[in-house]
């Protein structure tokens, strides 16, 4: 938690961010020992963007920090998506797809599962404002459907694919659902995402100088932008890390979805921890929302410039495994109250999800 005190950041979170662009200057690593090194940098880079984004939300108060730091991630993941795509052509066609299921499972499955656990595990029971939380699902349940399921159904093109008026269709909708679900938690229903508890309420809304948020502002850019791009140049690594021990090619785009999330993961755990449960939840569903919002507007963009089908329909396999991850969102976040109970059967669901990624 940042000291309201000081006027400038720690020095570390100074330095990490620094190193980690540094690193981008080796290039692709040639060595495990460079990968290594270039891993321990990715995660000071992320426990740095942790602290600027605590920063901005202490500043900012619910729910304007969490909304920040998610879609700060997202437009540089989005980002990196479509420059991927741009380079290796029909060669992505399922990139965007196999994002966002991971996204999805890692948001609503890993960082719920982890922050219901360890925060009930702390605090017994924490609440949260059931009214937000259900618009947050409403909303993810449809975009998901809509991009990830709906495209396996249609018949004016054979496959998991959409035509390109119907490409442009689901773009737009993504579009007006996200900027609908902004609006409503920043303007309209703005106190359905906050949770009154004095005594949460007494640590988010902490007196930071307006310099200091300045200063995170401009290292939490930097140093998100640090965070995708070397986990972009490990990439490499880390297939031939996965094609060593065989598993399938799948697995890649989970850890490295993983990796993009992390400071999200991490400033969601930390709320939790401190009994803002509330927090957390707002991060992992403006997150899942975000991604699909905004991912999906812009490589039908990239794929519609290029002349690309993009395959959006999932598996079988992986239709089954959401519409569990939606179905049980919604009936364990249907309370207002979380117990540790509630994250294991996140975290299972999410374990599963592993497992048949690796062995299918």
């Amino acid at each position: 938690m940042p000291d309201p005190q000081t006027r400038r950041p720690p020095l570390w979170t100074i330095i990490a961010p620094g190193l980690a662009m540094a690193g981008l200057l080796v290039g692709e690593p040639s060595s495990l020992l460079v990968a290594g090194l270039l891993g321990v940098l990715l995660g000071g880079a992320i426990l740095a963007s942790v602290y600027h984004a605590e920063v901005l939300a202490h500043y900012l108060g619910e729910p304007f920090g969490t909304l920040v730091l998610a879609l700060a991630v997202t437009i540089i993941e989005t980002s990196l998506i479509v420059s991927i795509m741009l380079g290796e052509g029909s060669g992505a066609q399922t990139l965007a797809r196999d994002t966002l299921i991971a996204a999805i499972m890692i948001t609503i499955n890993a960082i719920v599962g982890v922050c219901l656990l360890v925060g009930g595990g702390r605090h017994y029971e924490q609440g949260y404002t059931q009214s937000g939380v259900s618009v947050g699902l409403a909303m993810l349940s449809t975009l998901a459907v809509l991009t990830l399921i709906l495209p396996n159904f249609t018949v004016s093109e054979r496959g998991p694919f959409y035509t390109d008026s119907q490409l442009i269709f689901v773009a737009v909708i993504s579009l007006v659902v996200y900027g609908t679900f902004v609006m409503a938690q920043t303007i309209r229903h703005r106190d359905h995402f906050l949770y009154a508890d004095p005594a949460a309420d007494a640590v988010v809304h902490v007196a930071v100088p307006r310099n200091l948020v300045g200063v995170s502002a401009a290292i939490l850019v930097v140093t998100l932008v640090a965070v995708v791009l070397l986990a972009k140049m490990l990439s490499s690594s880390i297939e031939d890390a996965v094609g060593a021990i065989g598993a399938p090619q799948a697995l890649v785009g989970v850890i490295i979805a993983s990796l993009v999330l992390a400071p999200e993961g991490f400033a969601a755990l930390s709320a939790a921890r401190q009994n803002r449960v509330q927090t957390s939840l707002n991060l992992a569903l403006g997150s899942a929302l975000a991604t699909i919002g905004l991912t999906i507007p812009a490589v039908a963009i990239a794929a519609l410039a290029m002349g690309l089908d993009l395959e959006l329909g999932l598996s079988m396999r992986s239709t089954v495994l959401l519409a569990l991850t939606l179905l049980v969102a919604t009936l364990t976040l249907s309370t207002g109250r979380t117990t540790i109970v509630h994250g294991v059967i996140h975290l299972v669901i999410f374990a599963s999800y592993l497992f048949i990624t690796i062995i299918p």
